[in-house]
C-alpha cells in the first residue's frame, strides 16, 4: 500500500498535479524523492508546513506509514 501526496495552492503549481503517491519512508526522504527531480518544487517545499493523516508535522525524520496521507501546504496570503 502506498502514501498519498497531496499539494495545495503554490506547491501544486510546482508539482504540476494536486496528488501523488509514493512508497513508504520517513518524511524527509519522500521529500527528497519528490525535488530530486523538480527544481521548482525542490524551491516551494522548504516553505511548506505538512500534515500527515490531518496532524501537524514538524519532525521530518517521523516514518510514513503506508495509507497514509500527506498534505502539502505551502504559506498562505492573508489573515
Amino acid at each position: 500500500m502506498e502514501i498519498e501526496i497531496r499539494f495545495f495552492a503554490a506547491a501544486r503549481a510546482a508539482a504540476g498535479t494536486s496528488a501523488l503517491l509514493v512508497q513508504p519512508a520517513k518524511l524527509s526522504e519522500i521529500l527528497q524523492q519528490l525535488t530530486s527531480s523538480n527544481p521548482e518544487l525542490m524551491r516551494v517545499i522548504p516553505q511548506c508546513s505538512f500534515l500527515i493523516d490531518a496532524l501537524a508535522v514538524h519532525d521530518l525524520e517521523i516514518e510514513v506509514n503506508a495509507g497514509s496521507v500527506i498534505d502539502v501546504l505551502p504559506r498562505f496570503a492573508g489573515g
